[in-house]
């Protein structure tokens, strides 16, 4: 005779004829969970916004079964679906998840940039990947008196600084190549040698570190390396510095963070 399984589902009693039964389901909602991650992951990957059916021909599923999931998925605010052509998004529930974790690994950076400070004499910043750019979230201010500042929230691009690079470097070739050239096509008077850029990336993720010769702000030049980790944006941290002062300790500061960065990720 056959056992009667009670189970709960958000309060509600649920009766399953059978242990068979009842392992069919779990394994249903252990699909459906998969599922669910896959489309988050596309989301994420995504620089734009998504149609059901993109979605669908990116996760290999149905587009009824991508609508239904979408649907949950809205209603729990992990997607957003924005009006227009904006398409799918990640929502609410994904950022704020995100932030969490993003606060945590920014207090666990925090002494790194306090030992590369006290190393370098020099200014250190964090600064993170949002949609096609760098925004600075955190800084530990230099020694010296003539140094670089910029403000906590500021917002940077990728081709031209260090921590934009060090980024680049950190995704998968397809996803920075689409970020550098819907940077590129973004300031189309910009003379940018494409095949030069994309060489330097691939060095940087070989493990050298990034570089800004005076490339975005004319009389800083800076060095920086990118922090990723499974679940949250990509971090990176540079080291801003005066050109002229730059090109006479180039050496000492890239042995310093490369040391700092290298014992940090052991």
């Amino acid at each position: 005779m056959a056992r009667l399984i009670i189970t709960t589902t958000r309060g509600k009693l649920k009766v399953i004829r059978s242990l068979e039964d009842y392992k069919d389901e779990k394994n249903q909602s252990i699909k459906v969970i998969s599922r669910a991650t896959d489309i988050l992951r596309v989301l994420g990957q995504s620089t734009t916004g998504l149609s059901l059916g993109q979605i669908a021909l990116r996760v290999s599923l149905p587009r009824s079964t991508v609508q239904r999931i979408v649907a949950a998925l809205e209603f729990e605010g992990f997607i957003s679906i924005e009006a227009g052509n904006a398409g799918i998004r990640l929502g609410p529930e994904v950022q704020s998840l995100a932030q969490a974790r993003s606060s945590a690994i920014r207090d666990r950076l925090r002494p790194l940039m306090q030992q590369i400070s006290e190393a370098t004499g020099e200014t250190v910043d964090l600064a993170i990947l949002e949609g096609n750019r760098m925004r600075f979230i955190d800084q530990v201010v230099g020694s010296q008196r003539l140094r670089t500042v910029s403000s906590i929230g500021e917002s940077f691009p990728l081709t031209t600084t260090a921590n934009g690079k060090a980024t680049l470097a950190a995704l998968n070739q397809t996803e920075a190549t689409k970020l550098i050239i819907a940077e590129f096509e973004e300031y189309p008077d910009t003379i940018r040698d494409l095949s030069g850029l994309l060489t330097e990336i691939e060095t940087i993720r070989a493990g050298t570190l990034a570089r800004d010769n005076d490339e975005h702000t004319e009389g800083i030049s800076a060095l920086g390396f990118a922090i990723k980790e499974p679940g949250v944006e990509v971090h990176a941290i540079s080291v801003p510095v005066p050109t002229s002062r730059f090109v006479c300790k180039e050496a000492e500061l890239e042995a310093a963070l490369i040391e700092l960065r290298d014992g940090f990720a052991g």
